[in-house]
């Protein structure tokens, strides 16, 4: 008889999982307070869950794990029927979840709990279910054309197509602040929305969460028709996309899901690092983007990982997706969070935000754009709810939780290296008791800097320069401070420095 060769982690702890339940079961056995035994059941089952989820992580790996099992949520278990519920937040996860992973987790929930049956897994029921994207046949199409006209939305035509289907009209190229790190994104969609064929097409706009590319996509969208008044859009993400189709597959339409999909005029997708799995959608997504092209069609997907980096799409669709232009948006720099943060204060005006709190939020919520236009709005609005102004302490006070989210932890070593490197002198000469001038100005520019970007106390930061004194330390911060402020090219150093430590 062939053997199988399940996965170690179901059974390393079977042992040990059976003397808990029998523990479980003698103790809920003498409990006379019934609902004290469903509290304990609901732990019971929580325990059982964080063990499994534990070992398909190290099954299954981080990052399969934290994209499909880490969002499950425990419902309820019936014992009569020895049904287990499991919840996920889309139709499309637990579709995903139900078709590669219902057998791994049915077998494992029976070895933790032998009363387990069946393992139900769907939408949670307090999640709504994704709109309609007008894909389907012509009656529906119509329908829900009718139904947006009565709610006030523009129709382009009679065949059912909105214009400003998903476009939020907020998001404009008006409202995109630029630097040197988005610039050449933000270039690139501007020249895909003009009346002009574009050079190049896709345009596949890469960036991590928060940085801008959802905000040029909707940009985009805005632009074009006001280009092309007439023009027929499309903008969704790739799980929705992937949700219609199912669908159009199930319900025998998928005639009408080609033919509506290849008549838009620019084709906006979001999210494409989530096209994964169903070959058949990818196929279809290969086949419109080879229509719409050959059509002179434009089409821009967005996605958090470069197009030879997604999992789980076929070559021939990644050589599509690169075959373009591939623009890259990089962390925004502390000058463009400035930039982003000063264009955000006009429309709280005349409310006034100090220039020192608006550096404090620039320099230390680093990690995307949308946490820190986030910290600025619950600041203003804390401080205009509680009648107090806005101020350093109460940006502290307040955003703690973002700020500690942010925080990079810089050590004096790195400072020490990367001032070295930066000035080209020994790292040695940071605990000398050298007192060139050459030596000297980095070293206190050194000491400035870790207490700038580190909690030290004066004290640890001299023993960390050669035993020095904490009073040599702060007449070194107090130096540089007055420094930026009269010597323009030092100011540009320090700024330089924080920039790559920050970084």
């Amino acid at each position: 008889m062939k053997m199988v060769d399940w996965p170690n982690w179901l059974f390393g702890g079977l042992m040990i999982r059976s003397e808990k339940h029998f523990a479980r079961g003698s103790s809920a056995k003498t409990d006379k307070n019934g609902s004290t035994m469903e509290d304990q059941e609901a732990l019971d089952l929580a325990a059982d869950w964080a063990d499994i989820s534990q070992g398909l992580r190290k099954d299954l790996g981080q990052q399969m794990h934290s994209q499909w099992i880490k969002p499950i949520q425990l419902g309820s278990f019936c014992k009569q029927s020895g049904t287990l519920d499991l919840f996920l937040p889309t139709e499309f996860s637990a579709n995903w979840v139900q078709d590669r992973f219902h057998d791994r987790l049915s077998l494992a929930w029976k070895i933790a709990r032998s009363e387990v049956k069946n393992v139900r897994i769907q939408v949670h029921p307090g999640r709504r279910k994704m709109a309609d994207l007008n894909l389907g046949t012509a009656q529906s199409a119509q329908r829900h054309a009718a139904n947006d006209r009565m709610q006030g939305r523009d129709s382009l035509s009679d065949n059912g197509f909105i214009s400003s289907v998903g476009l939020d009209p907020t998001l404009t190229f008006a409202a995109f602040v630029t630097g040197t790190t988005n610039v050449l994104a933000f270039n690139a969609a501007e020249r895909m929305a003009k009346v002009e064929k574009p050079q190049f097409s896709p345009l596949y706009l890469k960036a991590a969460t928060g940085q801008g590319k959802t905000h040029l996509l909707h940009a985009i969208g805005h632009a074009y028709l006001q280009n092309h008044p007439k023009a027929r859009i499309f903008y969704c993400s790739a799980e929705r996309f992937m949700v219609e189709f199912v669908q159009a597959l199930r319900q025998n339409e998928m005639i009408e899901f080609k033919a509506r999909l290849r008549g838009f005029d620019l084709l906006l997708v979001d999210d494409i690092q989530f096209i994964i799995g169903k070959a058949s959608a990818q196929e279809e997504l290969l086949y419109t983007i080879d229509a719409l092209l050959a059509e002179g069609k434009r089409l821009v997907f967005a996605a958090d990982r470069a197009p030879q980096a997604l999992d789980g799409v076929e070559q021939r669709l990644l050589s599509r997706l690169s075959m373009g232009l591939v623009a890259d948006i990089q962390p925004a720099d502390i000058e463009l969070r400035r930039a982003i943060l000063e264009s955000k204060l006009t429309k709280f005006a005349p409310l006034e935000v100090p220039s020192d709190v608006i550096e404090f939020l620039a320099r230390t919520i680093n990690r995307n754009v949308r946490e820190l236009v986030g910290g600025l709005n619950k600041l203003i609005a804390y401080a205009q709810l509680t009648g107090q102004d806005v101020s350093l302490q109460l940006a502290e006070e307040q955003l703690t939780d973002i700020l500690s989210a942010n925080r990079k932890r810089i050590t004096i070593d790195e400072i020490q290296r990367t001032v070295c490197q930066f000035y080209r002198v020994d790292r040695s000469e940071m605990s000398s008791k050298r007192r060139a001038r050459a030596v000297v100005r980095p070293r206190q520019i050194a000491m400035y800097l870790a207490k700038v970007l580190t909690p030290r106390s004066y004290p640890e930061i001299g023993r960390k320069f050669g035993g020095r004194d904490h009073s040599t330390v702060i007449h070194a911060v107090r130096l540089i401070e007055d420094l930026r402020q009269r010597d323009a090219d030092m100011d540009g150093d320090v700024r330089s420095l924080l920039r790559q430590l920050e970084s």
